[in-house]
């Protein structure tokens, strides 16, 4: 297995992978307005893996749907490597992942450029200091407003409880459109949404096997 130092070298050579760092935002991401065209070269629907992680939920749901395209966003590119390798050896096209920082999402996305948000296991931002930090918090929520569709879902999943009503009392506060909500998404998965449970993060298989409740919620932000 390679070391960080060679995953992050191994990085900027794959095709799937681009980058946007924090002195080139004013710019936009050079496939803004474009993934459609310039990368995907289909119009099929694509969705957002924000916070992705080792890309492995991103890459589960483009195995599982092919007619649709995923990209998954996270600041961590020697994480990335894990998805990013295993999208490339096997020649998977409708898989993409971005090296930046959540904050710089709306440099990267045109508006109705995308047709879902995945958030998977965030990091809590626990401390009440910090709520400007969560991603679900009215600052993130409004970036994505940018290039999100208008009729565009969020999906969340956390292990968290806190972030998980936090996250609720956002939805109510803003009248949001709630489709769907459950504190034990094990106990209780809507139907037809398989995905949910068969796919898991190196996070939720951790807080699976230590007896966490997993929470989920899907609204729309308009």
């Amino acid at each position: 297995m390679p070391n960080k130092l060679e995953k992050f070298a191994e990085f900027d050579t794959f095709q799937n992978c681009t980058y946007l760092p924090f002195e080139k935002i004013k710019e936009g991401h050079p496939l803004k307005g474009k993934w459609h065209e310039d990368y995907f070269e289909n119009q099929n629907p694509i969705i957002l893996e924000l916070g992705c992680g080792k890309g492995e939920y991103t890459v589960g749901m483009a195995q599982n749907n092919p007619n649709k395209n995923y990209i998954g966003v996270d600041i961590k590119g020697n994480r990335i490597w894990t998805g990013a390798k295993f999208a490339s050896l096997n020649n998977m096209v409708n898989v993409a992942f971005v090296r930046t920082r959540i904050d710089f999402i709306e440099y990267c996305f045109a508006e109705n450029e995308v047709d879902e948000i995945w958030i998977t296991f965030p990091d809590p931002q626990p401390q009440k200091t910090r709520t400007r930090k969560r991603l679900t918090n009215m600052l993130f929520l409004n970036r994505y407003k940018k290039f999100l569709k208008k009729d565009g879902l969020i999906h969340l999943k956390t292990d968290s409880t806190t972030f998980y009503e936090y996250t609720l009392e956002v939805i109510a506060e803003n009248k949001f459109p709630l489709l769907y909500s459950t504190d034990d998404l094990y106990e209780n998965n809507p139907s037809g949404k398989e995905e949910l449970t068969n796919i898991k993060t190196h996070y939720e298989q951790l807080f699976s096997a230590r007896g966490a409740k997993i929470k989920y919620c899907c609204f729309k932000l308009h």
